[in-house]
């Protein structure tokens, strides 16, 4: 069981533009190879996480108060919020806010051995990364640069560094680059 960051990024690290959009991902398309790992991947999950702009953005993007059964998640989903947000009909969502320690634990739990899912955003995985929560990030890094947005993950992780366990080219001009977040030596 991991808890994984799996997103996709640019080139200078945005996860969505100073709009808090995608459309620079979008105009790819389908990735050759890229949609393959994202499903195996999503296989393997048994929670997800998310804060409330990740989640207002799938909302309005999926038009999900109308469509509810186009929520693209199976299982159990934590949204992390200091807001009221709307409620997806029929999708098991739990809003929660305040420390993300008790509710990873809840999330293990309903995982049941499968992986714990960080959608986004930077923010709200920084805060997993600060109680040692996070184990790995997986990044889809598409072959442009936003110069400003979203980012990636606001926080410094120098020491011990991350540690580079995978390298995938894609179509596009994407790399898949995967890191295990290490821990500091216990003296």
């Amino acid at each position: 069981m991991k808890t994984q960051y799996y997103t996709a990024t640019s080139v200078d690290g945005y996860l969505a533009d100073e709009e808090n959009s995608l459309e620079w991902l979008f105009q790819f398309g389908a990735v050759e190879g890229v949609d393959d790992g994202y499903s195996q991947f999503v296989e393997r999950v048994g929670a997800l996480a998310m804060g409330s702009t990740t989640y207002d953005w799938i909302i309005e993007h999926e038009d999900l108060l109308k469509h509810p059964e186009m929520w693209p998640y199976e299982g159990p989903a934590w949204v992390f919020s200091t807001r009221e947000l709307p409620a997806v009909d029929g999708a098991d969502i739990r809003f929660v806010q305040g420390d993300v320690g008790p509710v990873h634990e809840e999330m293990v739990a309903a995982a049941a051995g499968e992986n714990v899912w960080l959608v986004g955003g930077g923010e709200l995985v920084g805060q997993f990364h600060d109680r040692g929560l996070l184990d790995e990030i997986v990044l889809n890094v598409a072959p442009v640069t936003l110069a400003s947005g979203a980012p990636l993950l606001p926080r410094r992780i120098t020491d011990p560094p991350l540690k580079l366990t995978d390298v995938e080219r894609q179509g596009n001009g994407f790399a898949v680059l995967t890191y295990e977040v290490q821990r500091p030596a216990e003296n």
